[in-house]
C-alpha cells in the first residue's frame, strides 16, 4: 500500500498491520508524518489483530519518527488512549514491548514522568512518604531498573536517583508494572502471587493506588 506525498493518512482506514507498516517505512520529513497524531495512532490500533511483536514494531516506530523529529512522541498520547493498549495487549505482547531496551526505558520514564499529573492532592496532602520501585531485568545494579517516588507537599516527584529513605521497596516485572498502572492487574492478586514483592510499610504499599487517579482503559 502506497501513499501519495502530503496526503494526509486516514487511520481508521487501516488495517492495524497496514499501519505498522506504514509507519515503520515513514521519515519524519513526510507531510503524512507530520500530520499524524499520536493519539489517533493508539485509537486505531487493536493489539488483538496484530502478531506478538507487531505492537513493539509500532511503538518503536513511533518513538523512531520522534527521536528524528516527528510530532509523534508518546508524552502526547492520552493516557487514556494508552490504557487501552495495555488492556487489549496480550502478555506476550508487552513482554514483547519490554524487551526492547529504548522501548523500555522510553515508555517506563514516560508513565513516571506522569506520576505527578495524576497524583490526587487532596489524598497525599499531609503525606510525607518515599517509595523505591524496582523493576526486574534492568541494567542497573542487581539487574533492576529503579525509580524513587517522593510524596511531599500535596505532589509526587520523581527521580532515577534513590535519594532518600524509602518507607517502602516494590519490585515487580515490568510487564506486571504496566499492567498495575493501567489498572489491568490486581497489586494484591499480583502480591499473593508472589509477582509483586513489598518490602517495608504493607499497608502503605496497599494504599498506593488510591493515592492517584489512574487511567483505565
Amino acid at each position: 500500500m502506497s501513499e501519495p506525498q502530503g496526503a494526509e493518512v486516514k487511520l481508521d482506514a487501516l488495517k492495524p498491520r497496514e499501519l505498522v507498516e506504514l509507519l515503520d517505512r515513514m521519515n519524519p520529513e513526510d507531510i503524512a508524518a507530520r500530520n499524524i497524531d499520536v493519539d489517533a495512532i493508539g485509537r486505531a490500533i487493536d493489539p488483538r489483530k496484530l502478531r506478538k511483536n507487531e505492537l513493539s514494531a509500532l511503538l518503536s516506530a513511533i518513538t523512531r519518527l520522534a527521536e528524528a523529529g516527528a510530532d509523534v512522541d508518546l508524552s502526547r498520547m492520552r493516557p487514556g488512549t494508552f490504557a487501552r493498549i495495555i488492556t487489549h495487549a496480550s502478555r506476550e505482547q508487552i513482554q514483547a514491548v519490554m524487551a526492547d531496551p529504548r522501548l523500555r526505558t522510553r515508555v517506563i520514564d514516560e508513565i513516571f514522568r506522569r506520576a505527578g499529573e495524576h497524583v490526587r492532592p487532596e489524598r497525599v496532602r499531609d503525606l510525607d512518604a518515599v517509595v523505591h520501585w524496582r523493576l526486574t531485568d534492568g541494567t542497573g545494579a542487581g539487574g533492576y531498573d529503579r525509580w524513587e517516588t517522593v510524596f511531599a507537599d500535596a505532589a509526587c516527584t520523581v527521580s532515577r536517583d534513590m535519594a532518600h529513605k524509602p518507607k517502602v521497596t516494590i519490585t515487580l516485572t515490568p510487564a506486571d508494572f504496566l499492567k498495575l498502572i493501567t489498572q489491568n492487574a490486581s497489586a494484591p492478586v499480583l502480591f499473593l502471587t508472589g509477582k509483586l514483592k513489598v518490602r517495608g510499610d504493607l499497608a502503605f504499599a496497599a494504599s498506593l493506588s488510591g493515592l492517584f487517579d489512574l487511567p483505565r482503559g
